[in-house]
């Protein structure tokens, strides 16, 4: 499937700053600390999970995409090229539930929403990932997974005259449980929360996960050696990314909502095939956006999508500019104010940079850099700019390229770029 079109990214000069530092660091879930990622040289591989095609695209999943933007952006910056997957989940229960509640054909939903999905992406000027698969294109994909796994028994069929679905061996595959660091019984509960299924009569274990089930009345199906039926949502995108990236990448990301069940069993079966090699090097999660004093979600209804702001005349920069305004690792809740302060931080910046002169650009440049490289801080990028942005528009400077070549690093490294 095609992704959206990818904007042009200015290429900045290097620097020379001796505090500049040469990687980037982000927090790992797994250690539980920062810690590099990406090579040192060479390519870097990015898997994030993409969306589930109803209700596209609210800020939440903006907030995300985002976010690994910033970390395409810092590596490409850093001299790296990216290897960036994603994937499209266009057949599962939450799609086929919305389906039949509204009437309307299921493939008809989702490639409406994978459209303005990716009218919305390219509006704010993400980067598009190289491989852009969805579950329906990469079903050989899964099978062969599920073929690898059962030669090495570490996949079943449950117990289940009627339905005989094909399960995985969760627990049957060393570190499981690494990243979430969960004890079993909160695992079991978040997994009956997050579309699991511990209580199923059947299964060998309660942590289990789907690989394929196996074809009902009036849902989609398609022939393959385990029977016909559809794929697990775990195992699609765990397949996907070994397909594309090697069995071992750099980063696996997500909303911090995917860490357990889903990020979890994607490892597990990442090391099943892999016979023990780790899924990815690194795991980043992005924290929630809240509306109303609760998490943004489809299953609560509250949320605020890209494409209505943009139906007001929200211009996407300054919807960038409000979600940039907000760190990856934490919890924040959308305000309409929001959008009044990246309206007056978009004014400002849109002066200066217009501006025929400014202060040097090498500074900020810098600054700019050092922000994302630690931990992509981007309210601290953006605090740089309005600092620099102040000093240009009360007169300071008299470097005639400085607007420029600022406008250009911000456009590179943040991803904001106006008319």
């Amino acid at each position: 499937m095609d992704a959206w079109p990818a904007a042009p990214v200015p290429t900045l000069p290097r620097s020379d700053d001796p505090r500049l530092e040469g990687r980037v660091r982000v927090f790992d879930t797994v250690t539980r600390a920062q810690r590099i990622v990406g090579p040192d040289h060479g390519t870097a591989g990015l898997y994030v999970c993409g969306i589930t095609p109803y209700d596209a695209t609210h800020l939440g999943h903006a907030f995300t995409y985002l976010t690994f933007d910033l970390l395409h952006r810092v590596w490409l910056d850093l001299g790296l090229a990216v290897d960036y997957v994603q994937n499209i989940t266009d057949v599962d229960d939450p799609l086929l539930e919305r389906a039949a509640e509204t009437g309307q054909d299921w493939e008809e939903l989702a490639a409406e929403q994978i459209e303005l999905f990716r009218t919305d992406m390219a509006a704010l000027r993400i980067l598009p990932p190289r491989h852009y698969m969805a579950a329906t294109e990469t079903l050989h994909l899964v099978v062969d997974t599920i073929t690898d796994l059962r030669g090495k028994d570490l996949a079943y069929q449950v117990a289940d005259d009627q339905y005989p679905d094909w399960y995985f061996r969760s627990a049957a595959v060393e570190h499981f449980g690494i990243i979430s660091q969960l004890t079993r019984e909160q695992m079991i509960a978040i997994f009956a929360e997050r579309g699991g299924d511990p209580d199923r009569p059947g299964k060998d274990d309660a942590l289990d996960s789907l690989l394929w089930r196996l074809a009902r009345a009036d849902e989609p199906a398609w022939d393959s050696p385990h029977g016909r039926g559809r794929p697990g949502w775990h195992v699609e995108c765990t397949s996907i990314a070994q397909r594309y990236l090697g069995e071992t990448f750099s980063v696996q990301g997500g909303g911090r909502d995917l860490v357990f069940p889903h990020h979890e069993m994607c490892a597990a079966v990442g090391r099943g095939v892999a016979n023990g090699a780790r899924f990815a090097h690194s795991y980043v999660h992005v924290g929630m956006v809240g509306l109303d004093g609760e998490k943004m979600s489809k299953s609560r209804g509250n949320l605020e999508l890209v494409s209505r702001l943009r139906s007001q005349g929200v211009e996407a920069p300054v919807i960038r500019l409000a979600l940039l305004a907000h760190h990856y690792r934490n919890d924040w809740e959308w305000f309409a104010t929001d959008v009044d302060s990246a309206q007056r931080r978009a004014d400002a910046w849109r002066s200066a940079f217009a501006s025929s002169h400014g202060t040097p650009a090498a500074p900020i440049i810098a600054n700019l850099r050092r922000a994302l490289r630690h931990d992509l801080d981007a309210p601290r990028a953006l605090a740089e700019v309005d600092e620099w942005t102040s000093a240009v528009l009360a007169g300071d400077g008299s470097d005639p390229d400085a607007p420029r070549q600022v406008a250009d690093a911000v456009d590179a490294l943040l991803g904001v770029r106006f008319g």
